[in-house]
């Protein structure tokens, strides 16, 4: 299981709520981007985190990790940024992104865990 904890709530990561998005960075992203971002600090670092049929858990609420964009792993190893979209369908997915089932935009404090596990 991976774990990571929430420091951090841009500014502008609640308009993204209307789109189901929530765009993950570590400790290092620029400021520009932690205007649109949850920024996190990994409690224990592990690679290759996102598989599909995985579950990711903000807090209490859970889901399903359905599909996963080429360069996701790569991104989140080295930066610790994916872009999460919560959907309900099917539908592309860009290659630093991954989408997760039910389309239900998460609650998130600073202090929060983020959970990923297979």
């Amino acid at each position: 299981m991976y774990k990571t904890t929430v420091i951090e709530i841009g500014e502008l990561v609640s308009s993204f709520a209307e789109e189901h998005l929530v765009i993950l960075f570590g400790p290092e992203a620029t400021s520009e981007l932690r205007a649109i971002s949850v920024i996190h600090q990994a409690d224990k670092f592990e690679k290759n985190i996102w598989m599909v049929g995985g579950k990711l858990r903000f807090g209490t609420q859970e889901y399903e990790i359905i599909k996963i964009g080429e360069t996701a792993n790569k991104n989140f190893d080295e930066q610790g940024h994916v872009s999460i979209y919560f959907e309900d369908e099917e539908k592309d997915v860009l290659p630093g992104a991954i989408i997760v089932q039910p389309k239900m935009f998460p609650n998130i404090a600073i202090g929060d865990k983020i959970e990923v596990t297979s």
